[in-house]
């Protein structure tokens, strides 16, 4: 059965239900249309399930731990238990911490503060900047991009063979790239740091919410992930793996909660007995919202069943690519080649279109809310794009003709127009397959046809021009 013209087999399970289904937007080109979320990768829906939780609690939120009141005491074993759910969710051993944090971004530069101040960091260039740069203060290799999976163990195996033996070492590499969705060899990585004595932490920000991750499985030390990827807003994230590290090191934030005691020293200063829990990391008032969102999607992606998502999700791949296949325009950009497996993150770009110009024209006249730009991975899609690393990256569209852009006729745009960034459509648990439809309906009619609508740059950005339509 052809995934590109079948509907989806009976067996592979329904959509899970997101909040905004039924928004609809204004089009430029008159009239409204139900809004496809195609940009998961970014930040997903709010599945229908994690919202009514956190409505239920809303009324009963209080202030966690110390608290002598019912509300603050059921907010704090609230927010414990989510602990608990999030390390099963991970498959967490038995001595593993989980902390809380704002996002992937700040887990992993809580780690980057807690790691030994000799520790050698060795890191992809294909790495998101979440990945790549929190790494200031520690002496760092960065990798080259590789093009297999086999070449990603054989270049870091080379690295670490080729550092210091005697002093600690950490790999940083992400679980599914959030430019190509392509799976990386996540196990062999670590059985490879391990064997010369260095830990790993991987960034499972996009691969959380499309495939189950296992700590103990995998054999990494550290896992980090956002909620607002996973299905949950609010503004919460997780650093989960080996206490060791985060115990010698010092709080990454310094004040109430972290603490155990505070007391006056005889010469005037203060003496501080920090935690050696979770909470060490945790100072301040806690996201209690965001947490249990977090907590919330974890046993909602849980009781679906990951392996009926995982097959709808896979669908929805195969359908998407032979889409974008079937148009010649379209190069849909990848490291390790057609048949690596991937999550539902495809980033491409389309011949004789600016890649911001095509973005806009997808939201303005067909109502679909894709990305364009660099995607906080520069270095990875530069590569990817052959561009110089010099080549201005904004994600805006390049200015011409006093603000307007050549529009674009059927057949393609103007050659003058080269690609300095991409576009990428990502999609998940909640992705209807009429927005899978629309979405490659309308590449094809914009490469065939042209836009219907004149665009301009305005503040780095492609938008619609609200003067006339284009003449095409």
């Amino acid at each position: 059965m052809s995934v590109s013209t079948a509907a989806l087999d009976s067996s592979v399970c329904a959509p899970l239900p997101v909040l905004g289904q039924d928004v609809t937007v204004p089009l430029v080109t008159g009239g409204e249309v139900t809004y496809a979320a195609l940009d998961y990768a970014a930040s997903a829906p709010a599945l229908q399930r994690v919202w009514d939780d956190v409505a239920a609690y809303a009324p009963y939120y209080g202030s966690v731990h110390r608290g002598a009141g019912y509300l603050s005491q059921l907010s704090t074993d609230l927010f414990e238990n989510s602990r608990r759910t999030v390390a099963e969710f991970l498959g967490c051993r038995a001595d593993d911490q989980v902390v809380f944090t704002r996002s992937t971004t700040d887990s992993l530069n809580l780690l980057a503060a807690a790691i030994p101040a000799d520790c050698q960091v060795f890191v992809y260039e294909t790495e998101h900047h979440a990945s790549l740069l929190p790494w200031r203060d520690a002496q760092v290799t960065y990798l080259n991009a590789p093009r297999t999976p086999a070449q990603a163990v054989e270049t870091l195996e080379r690295a670490l063979a080729a550092r210091d033996p005697y002093g600690p070492a950490l790999v940083c590499v992400t679980g599914a790239s959030n430019v190509t969705g392509e799976l990386w060899p996540v196990r062999e990585l670590a059985a490879a740091a391990h064997a010369h004595g260095a830990r790993i932490v991987l960034d499972a920000a996009q691969l959380a919410p499309h495939h189950p991750v296992d700590i103990a499985e995998l054999d990494v030390d550290w896992v980090a992930f956002s909620g607002h990827k996973l299905y949950a807003p609010f503004g919460s994230g997780v650093l989960a793996g080996r206490a060791d590290w985060l115990r010698a090191a010092e709080p990454y934030l310094a004040g109430g909660g972290a603490s155990r005691k505070v007391a006056r020293r005889a010469d005037g200063g203060v003496d501080v007995d920090w935690h050696t829990t979770a909470a060490r990391h945790e100072a301040g008032s806690p996201n209690v919202i965001g947490v249990y969102s977090i907590a919330s999607a974890c046993k909602a992606l849980t009781e679906a069943g990951f392996d009926s998502l995982v097959a709808r999700e896979q669908e929805l791949v195969g359908r998407v690519r032979e889409g974008l296949a079937a148009v010649p325009e379209v190069q849909v950009l990848s490291l390790f080649g057609d048949d690596a497996p991937r999550v539902g993150v495809i980033s491409f770009v389309v011949r004789g279109w600016n890649s911001s110009h095509f973005a806009a024209a997808l939201s303005a006249e067909y109502g679909i809310g894709v990305r364009d730009g660099l995607f906080c991975a520069h270095p990875l899609v530069r590569t990817l794009l052959g561009s110089d690393p010099q080549d201005p990256g904004e994600c805006g569209a390049p200015e011409a003709e006093p603000g307007e852009l050549p529009q674009p006729s059927a057949g393609g745009t103007p050659s003058s127009l080269r690609s300095l960034n991409a576009i990428r459509v990502s999609f998940g648990a909640g992705t209807p397959d009429e927005h899978i439809d629309r979405f490659l309906r309308a590449v094809s009619e914009l490469v065939r046809e042209g836009a219907q609508w004149k665009y301009r740059t305005e503040d780095g950005r492609c938008v619609p021009d609200r003067g006339e339509a284009a003449q095409v």
